[in-house]
């Protein structure tokens, strides 16, 4: 089991992405976890209110049971095959976060000064969590698709669009961690 709990190389984890990449293209299905929103909303009965929803969701539940895997397979990950919960970071990293005032960096995967129960009662912390989901689904919307959907998905059917969104993440990412951040926080 020592295996398991360790990090898979990239030349391991990077060539079993290709096989189901593959595979999904062979078998004509689009991969993608923002579009599962969609459909959940179709499920719901969006398609009554919206035109957009207004479509056969039947046809794209077999993504619906990838979402429930990924969120089960992700405790699982997180809770029984995680020995260790601190995060292997630079320690650099780690300096720089504390001085923002993340004391939690490097201990958990997500800082305990913005995701515990108790910073849901600090209205900057709700604030920042609110507008953060908001810019994301709409980013998410917006470039059609989730940083993971064109990274994976879009780049490995070789589409522009993807190619182009991955670029504009990268440089979304650069801005925020080297400039608004340090504002921020």
């Amino acid at each position: 089991m020592e295996w398991i709990y360790q990090p898979w190389p990239w030349y391991v984890a990077g060539p079993l992405i290709a096989l189901v990449m593959f595979l999904l293209i062979l078998m004509g299905k689009k991969f993608g976890m923002s579009s599962n929103l969609e459909t959940m909303c179709a499920v719901c009965g969006a398609g009554k209110k919206a035109e957009y929803f207004n479509f056969n969701w039947r046809k794209n539940r077999w993504n619906l049971i990838v979402i429930l895997g990924a969120a089960i397979g992700g405790f699982i990950g997180a809770n029984l095959l995680s020995p260790n919960k601190a995060v292997d970071i630079n320690p650099e990293t780690q300096t720089n976060l504390k001085e923002l005032g993340f004391e939690s960096a490097g201990e958990a995967y997500l800082p305990n000064e913005l995701f515990s129960v108790s910073a849901l009662t600090d209205p900057f912390a709700l604030l920042i969590l609110i507008i953060g989901g908001i810019l994301i689904g709409f980013g998410a919307r917006y470039a059609a698709g989730c940083t993971s959907g064109h990274a994976i998905s879009g780049l490995s059917n070789l589409q522009l669009p993807s190619l182009i969104a991955v670029i504009g993440f990268f440089i979304g990412g650069l801005v925020m961690v080297h400039l608004l951040f340090p504002l921020i926080f």
